[in-house]
C-alpha cells in the first residue's frame, strides 16, 4: 500500500510560479513511476507531467516548456515545479504512482495509487 499527499498548490497570478510536492509513504520500493494529472472542472484528468524511478521524464504537450519534473528518492517525494503559470492551468492537481512488485523478473502485482489534490488556480 502506498499513501500520497500532496501540498503546494494555491492561489497564483498570471505569469507566477508554484511548486508542488507530493510525498509518498509505505511500500514505496515498489514504485516504478510517478506522475502528475489534473482535472479542471468539466473535464477529464489529464497527464501533466511523469517521472520513472530511474528518471526518466515525461511532460505532456504545452507543458514540457513550462513545467519540470524532479524527484528525491531518498525522501519519496516527487516535484513539480510550474513556472508562468496561465489561468487554464488553473485545477485539482493529483499525484499518481504507478507500482510493479516483481521477484527477479516475474511481475507479482501492479497498482496505481492516487493522493486527493491539491487545488491550483491562476488568475488573469
Amino acid at each position: 500500500q502506498v499513501q500520497l499527499v500532496e501540498s503546494g498548490g494555491g492561489l497564483v497570478q498570471a505569469g507566477g510560479s508554484l511548486r508542488l510536492s507530493c510525498a509518498a509513504s509505505g511500500d514505496t520500493i515498489c514504485i516504478s513511476a510517478m506522475a502528475w494529472y489534473r482535472q479542471a472542472p468539466g473535464t477529464k484528468r489529464e497527464l501533466v507531467a511523469s517521472i520513472t524511478s530511474g528518471g526518466v521524464t515525461y511532460y505532456a504537450d504545452s507543458k514540457r516548456d513550462r513545467f519540470t519534473v524532479s524527484r528525491d528518492n531518498a525522501k519519496n517525494t516527487v516535484y513539480l515545479q510550474m513556472n508562468n503559470l496561465k489561468p487554464e492551468d488553473t485545477a485539482v492537481y493529483y499525484c499518481n504512482a504507478k507500482t510493479v512488485c516483481t521477484l527477479r523478473t516475474q511481475t507479482i502485482a501492479e497498482s496505481d495509487y492516487w493522493g486527493q489534490g491539491t487545488q491550483v488556480t491562476v488568475s488573469s
